[in-house]
């Protein structure tokens, strides 16, 4: 039999207020890193706040903050490509390596059997090719919600298109575009009446070939989406001159294709506007609506850099998104103070190679190369030559024989100049992605669930349970 005291003791867990109330997120914040994996994170806190710090993503706002670790791999490969990891995330469904919130039986080929698309203006099959899957967009929009997307890459490249847009293949990029035009031929109608801020790089798939573009149809959508009532930003100077609490639809294509990296934006005051700018204006455009929001903002170029194995501008980029996440937290906790109504979730879709080695002495230059901890001497290999901190498992720089490296910027040979590449230990073409999980961190409305090692269709259960979508 029970003792009375633990009978009362059940009785209250019974009644108790849930520690977590379906639907409590009226507004949704989803952060995506692309190609930020644990290795990434740690170096950009070393490069900016030395081994004892943290990044803002690390330690944001509130007691219902949470980390959880993701499971990343796509429906066909061990190791994903953006598409069907932020598919995942915003569907909720695995699918196959370049394919855009389709079902899991989308193959990526334009209809002729080919495994990569021949042009920019390839569709999938009208039939026998898979569906389209709703994404969480999609659930806010036919919610009454706001939505939106901001991005430092183009607008319609993999990880924005995940949020609108349904295809086979992620290059069928004039394709995606024009699922943003309300009303236009090939509208994702799903969208109602339209994303309220689409936010990045990309003009060259919304403009006719006439006008330097890559649109075969000869389709101005930037003047379509104008005459839909939306205010164009083609340049940071007009993007910082809209007033966003004002405006009801916002359109911002400031490059023809990526965004620049921020090392070189700021370097070259460029007038593009920081992924901090951006989201802050498309904070001021979503916010005005009654029932909430979605928003999607992504550090991009991230992952390009990896790529190219290009530590330095990875650890800029890290930074720039870094940054852009605590003027939101900022942001929101002026207009919901302790996120009461707010969710925050800020991870990758997926890892890359780069690596922290060897045993350097605490407060080295995470870019520079390895200093013993003993001694504070250069590190050496088997041959005696020096080596960096940061290197990659594969990518074009692997040298014949290696040669002592020189820590000074003087030229791109020195491994602390903006364009030095790190060496790589398998050579390829370029670098590729890693297969290994990924971090996840959230706070706010919701954010308790996040927890434990999480595949990322989880996530997007745990985002629409939150909202109540």
């Amino acid at each position: 039999m029970l003792k009375p005291t633990l009978i009362g003791a059940l009785v209250a867990a019974a009644l108790a207020p849930a520690a977590y109330a379906a639907g409590e997120a009226k507004n949704v914040i989803f952060f995506l890193g692309d190609g930020m994996g644990p290795a990434t994170v740690t170096a950009a806190r070393i490069y900016k706040y030395k081994e004892e710090g943290l990044l803002n993503m690390e330690k944001l706002d509130g007691s219902a903050s949470r980390t959880a670790r993701i499971k990343t791999y796509s429906n066909d490969a061990q190791t994903t490509d953006s598409a069907p990891s932020m598919s995942a995330y915003m569907t909720g469904v695995k699918m196959n390596n370049e394919v855009i919130s389709m079902s899991p039986d989308t193959k990526a080929t334009d209809g002729t059997g080919k495994s990569y698309l021949s042009g920019t203006d390839s569709t999938c099959p009208t039939s026998g090719n898979g569906t389209p899957v709703t994404t969480l967009l999609e659930l806010a929009k036919a919610g009454g919600k706001a939505v939106g997307a901001v991005t430092t890459t183009g607008v319609t490249h993999a990880t924005p298109a995940a949020t609108y847009a349904h295809i086979c293949h992620r290059d069928g990029e004039n394709s995606i575009a024009a699922q943003a035009v309300p009303s236009g031929a090939g509208y994702n109608a799903k969208l109602g009446d339209g994303l309220d801020v689409l936010m990045g790089g990309g003009l060259r798939f919304f403009k006719p070939i006439a006008q330097g573009g890559k649109r075969t149809d000869g389709r101005d959508l930037v003047a379509e989406m104008q005459a839909k009532g939306y205010t164009f930003a083609g340049s940071g100077t007009v993007l910082k001159a809209v007033d966003g609490k004002a405006t009801d639809k916002l359109l911002g294509l400031f490059t023809s294709s990526h965004m620049d990296y921020e090392l070189d934006r700021v370097k070259g005051n460029l007038d593009q506007p920081s992924l901090t700018d951006m989201t802050l204006k498309a904070l001021d455009v979503v916010g005005k609506n009654p029932k909430g929001f979605f928003l999607m903002v992504e550090g991009g170029r991230i992952d390009h850099a990896l790529h190219g194995t290009n530590a330095k501008r990875v650890m800029d980029d890290t930074i720039a998104f870094d940054n852009a996440i605590k003027a939101a937290v900022d942001a929101m906790q002026q207009r919901d103070p302790g996120l009461k109504n707010t969710l925050i979730v800020v991870t990758a879709d997926h890892d890359h190679t780069m690596t922290i080695n060897g045993y350097g002495k605490r407060g080295s230059n995470i870019l520079g190369t390895v200093k013993d901890y003993r001694t504070g001497n250069e590190a050496k290999d088997k041959d005696g030559n020096n080596y960096t901190t940061l290197v990659f498992g594969n990518g074009p720089n692997r040298k014949p024989v290696r040669t002592p490296l020189v820590e000074g910027s003087a030229d791109a040979t020195q491994v602390l100049h903006d364009d030095y590449l790190q060496e790589t230990a398998v050579k390829t073409g370029s670098e590729t992605h890693g297969g290994g999980d990924v971090m996840l961190f959230a706070t706010g409305a919701g954010a308790k669930t996040f927890k434990g090692t999480l595949d990322n269709t989880k996530v997007f259960g745990l985002v629409r349970q939150a909202s109540g979508l």
